[in-house]
Parts: structure tokens; sequence; C-alpha cells
């Protein structure tokens, strides 16, 4: 049922108390992100807001009780926070205590739904149900293509690495983004214009040339660091920060493995990453982001990690998580 045009301004007024502080809104920096931070801007500018796009990474969950302290914001693809004038997620793990489950109730400002793909479209079907939006096409092939990506809906392995339509150039491009207000700059151009026409600027061009010359890069450098393959599962060590990461590598190179348990490294340390094979799904499969929470991470289903405080806690741990899968598949 719609919604008049007095009770949808009443849902979505701004919480500023008129004082006309700008709101910003924080998305996970990644495809998803990306665009779940254009659409609720979009939605958000037809009602008289300005926001401001910006960016949100794991490193900022230390002190996630002080996040954006004092500041308007919303929060989208990432995880609740009490304070988010809008929140939107789609994440399992997106609770970072019980304390804080308890507080998250759906409203006309606040929805989750662990089900969806990806965020766009939850953000979508949330705003026509409870604002009336009336989405531009340009927006439902960017959600298409979101579903496609974060939850690895692609048609090969191929597809996944070397596929050249817009949104996989875009998301080969965040791969090499030379900085966060890049990502930035991107998502606003999102706002108002398609896919293609942000695919095709000059900027995203040189950028995707550098992202496919490393991805071409990690698959010539990925077999070296398998250590094991064994009942269905692979365990590599990619924590060298001489070596480029490719997501799909492992399934590039050993298609018949279900999941790669990996160490890479990060900007603050390293991480333990599990993903499962799309093209080589178990029947009998784990919850890899459930699993990941006992090391203090978390995910979806199929992919999932953490960050241990050491690269030897890494190794050992990582080893760990693929032991533990390659058991639970040989026993189900």
């Amino acid at each position: 049922m719609g919604h008049s045009p007095a009770s949808v301004v009443a849902m979505i007024r701004p919480m500023n108390g008129g004082t006309g502080e700008q709101l910003r809104i924080r998305y996970h920096r990644d495809f998803d992100g990306m665009v779940s931070g254009a659409v609720l801007a979009h939605i958000l500018m037809e009602q008289g807001e300005k926001p401001l796009l910006k960016s949100v990474n794991y490193d900022e969950r230390s002190g996630w009780e002080t996040f954006e302290e004092g500041k308007r914001f919303a929060l989208v693809d990432f995880h609740f926070h009490p304070r988010a004038e809008y929140w939107f997620d789609h994440h399992p793990t997106t609770f970072l205590t019980e304390e804080l489950r308890a507080q998250y109730a759906p409203s006309a400002r606040w929805s989750w739904d662990e089900t969806s793909p990806s965020c766009p479209p939850l953000i979508i079907r949330h705003a026509q149900e409870h604002f009336g939006y009336q989405p531009p096409d340009r927006f439902m092939e960017a959600a298409h293509w979101s579903d496609i990506i974060d939850a690895a809906r692609f048609e090969s392995v191929d597809q996944a690495i070397f596929g050249e339509d817009p949104a996989l150039r875009l998301m080969r491009a965040l791969t090499a983004s030379p900085s966060p207000s890049w990502v930035d700059e991107l998502g606003t151009a999102l706002i108002t214009e398609t896919l293609s026409d942000v695919a095709l600027r000059p900027d995203v061009e040189k950028v995707y040339g550098r992202a496919a010359r490393n991805r071409d890069k990690a698959l010539d450098q990925f077999p070296p660091t398998v250590l094991w393959n064994k009942g269905g599962v692979l365990f590599y060590d990619a924590a060298s920060s001489k070596i480029r990461r490719e997501r799909f590598a492992p399934f590039y190179h050993h298609p018949d493995v279900s999941y790669a348990v990996g160490v890479i490294p990060t900007r603050a340390g390293f991480h333990i990453t599990c993903g499962e094979n799309p093209w080589n799904q178990p029947t009998n499969g784990v919850h890899v982001g459930e699993m990941m929470e006992e090391y203090g991470g978390g995910g979806h289903r199929a992919v999932g990690g953490a960050n241990p405080p050491s690269l030897a806690e890494a190794k050992r741990l990582g080893e760990e998580f693929a032991v533990r899968i390659k058991d639970h598949l040989a026993r189900a």
C-alpha cells in the first residue's frame, strides 16, 4: 500500500532538529556498499537532504561506541549502530554485541535482511514500501549486478575474473583504488550517472588497467602459495606483501576444491580468509561466517574472514580452520 506525500515526508524528515547539519552516508568500501550509498543518497536527496558519501571499513570497528559521535550519519552495508539515522544491511554477523542486537527493531529508517544477496535491492524495496520511492532504471541495473558480485553468482570463474561488463570493470577497479576518497567520488557519480558512464571515466579506465595487471600477476603468483589441497579444501599462505591477491584464483587454478582458506596481508596486519567455490559447492557445507565468529571475525554462509593479532596466529588459526572444514566434509 502506498503512502501519502505528507506521511512520506514525516517518516524521513531529517533528525537534526532543524540545524541544517549535513548527513554523512557511511558505506562499506566495495561495489555493493558503494552502490548502496548512491541509492540511499538519491532517495534522501528527493526529500531535501544534501548527503555526503564517505566509505567505512572494518578498521573503524574499534571504538564502535564513539563512531561518528556528535554527527548525523547513515550506515549501509555495514554493522548496526544505534545512532544511525538510517541503517540497512544484509550481513548475518552485523551485530557486534548482543546488546546492539537488542537495540535493533525494524522501522521506516532501519532494515536488516540477511536473506538478501546484497544491500542495494534491500534499500530499494524498503524505500518503495515505506517512502513511495520510484527507482530509476540505472539503480535496478546496479542492484542486479550487486547481487551477482556480492553473492558470487557469476556464470563462471572466467566471468568473475575477466568479465568486461561495466559493473565488473568497476568491481575490478576498486581493487586498485588509489584512495578511499576516490571511491567516494565514484559513489557520488553513481547517484546521477549509469554504471557505463562511470566505468568509462578516464580515471576509472586508468585504475582498471592497473587492476587488470595486478590480476594477471596474482594468477601467476598463486600456485606456489598453496600449502596443501586435501578433502575438497585448499589452504594457502599469501601473507607476503609481494604477492598480489585475486579472490577467485584458488578456484581458477583448482576448480575441484569446495573451499579455499588462506592467509593474506592487510594494512593493519594479517587476515584469514575463507570462501566457498561458487562453481563446485559442497552438498554438506559449513556456515563460514558463523565459524569465523569463533575467531573474532564474521561473514556470510559462503565467505568470511578474521584478523588474528599476529602472522604466526593467522597461519596457525588459518590452518586449524581449514582442517575443521576438511574434517566436517569427511564426516558429513
